[in-house]
């Protein structure tokens, strides 16, 4: 096979691919993951450095540059099973075809296996209702190709075989998706919109928190727009172009707004300032930072068509908000009546 002309290849089974022109001097590993071989660049990189992938028949390193004319062989193993239970776990499926599955993850529930976390997360109920999921990442596992926090809710798309997985993580890397969050921040901003330009890195001594003020930051970049303002708090509608590690709840609580109820980045004796104990009770309940992710759009990966999915604002949020505007109701009709006084 030549490299501007590459059959898709199924796991398990043996390819070759011939050099063209056009891709000298390019490094092995990223070559791999823009061949149509349904590979990532990380998952490129494991499988040289294993011996499984040859440049011209002879193992090499990932960072191998290519000539015209180079064979780039090799096998894609097989996917194995992987150790994780089947969960039973309640989960509100938005929609689902042969190449997706489109969720609306509840708050308190973690996305993906880790120490600390081996059940009771988003992969272990997708493996227990998706029975059709294919190999992805070398593995039979569902695709995550992005995350939400812990206790934040919200729609999610992941991905059921190789070439979705593959798709949606380019659409993610190139900043093609459109995500839009809702968010109550303590505060009131003195414009309609803006954004937040301030890379993040992990906080120099709290290796939990991620922070503005850093080193080694990486790109982040968050939109914003005003969509109804409180006394003493903001409903806002986010938009952020990059998908870094608690990327909104940092940039807002470095401009001074941190989201409601956030137990990681809010100010400390914020909700003991409140003096309402109605709302007082609400942040209580919430007990969590009040952010969710209510739409997504991105690139059907089999299709090509662009599709959009929402997900409802989740009971906890709702229920502040019903409250918030109670008040202004309330405060609305009061000045009302003093105007009449006078």
């Amino acid at each position: 096979m030549r490299s501007d002309s590459i059959e898709k290849q199924e796991k398990g089974k043996p390819f070759s691919i011939l050099v063209a022109a056009k891709d000298k001097g390019r490094r092995l590993d990223q070559f791999l993951s823009e061949a149509d071989l349904n590979l990532s660049r990380s998952q490129a990189k494991k499988l040289i450095e294993e011996g499984t992938i040859l440049l011209n028949q002879k193992p090499t390193k990932p960072s191998a540059h290519l000539k015209k004319g180079d064979i780039v062989s090799g096998t894609l193993p097989k996917p194995e099973p992987l150790s994780l239970k089947p969960e039973p776990l309640p989960l509100t499926i938005l929609y689902e075809d042969r190449s997706i599955i489109v969720v609306d993850k509840p708050q308190g529930m973690v996305v993906h296996p880790a120490y600390g976390n081996p059940s009771g997360t988003l992969v272990n109920a997708l493996l227990y209702y998706c029975e059709d999921l294919a190999g992805i990442n070398g593995v039979i596992r569902p695709g995550i190709v992005h995350r939400l926090d812990k206790d934040t809710s919200g729609v999610m798309v992941v991905a059921k075989d190789d070439q979705a997985y593959h798709e949606l993580t380019k659409q993610f890397k190139n900043r093609t998706v459109e995500k839009a969050y809702l968010a109550i921040a303590y505060g009131q901003f003195s414009k309609e919109e803006g954004l937040i330009d301030s890379a993040i890195g992990r906080h120099p001594s709290q290796r939990k928190r991620m922070s503005t003020r850093t080193k080694r930051g990486r790109t982040a970049i968050t939109r914003w727009r005003v969509v109804e303002r409180f006394d003493g708090f903001t409903l806002l509608e986010i938009f952020p172009q990059t998908g870094r590690t608690h990327q909104i709840r940092v940039h807002l609580s470095s401009i001074g707004h941190p989201l409601l109820g956030d137990p990681m980045y809010g100010r400390k004796g914020r909700p003991g300032a409140i003096h309402d104990p109605m709302l007082r009770e609400c942040i209580r309940r919430i007990n969590r930072q009040a952010l969710h992710a209510h739409r997504l759009a991105f690139r059907h990966p089999q299709t090509g068509e662009r599709v959009e999915f929402e997900s409802p604002m989740s009971q906890d949020m709702k229920s502040v908000l019903e409250w918030l505007r109670s008040q202004t109701i309330k405060t609305f009709a009061f000045l009302e009546s003093q105007k009449i006084r006078c």
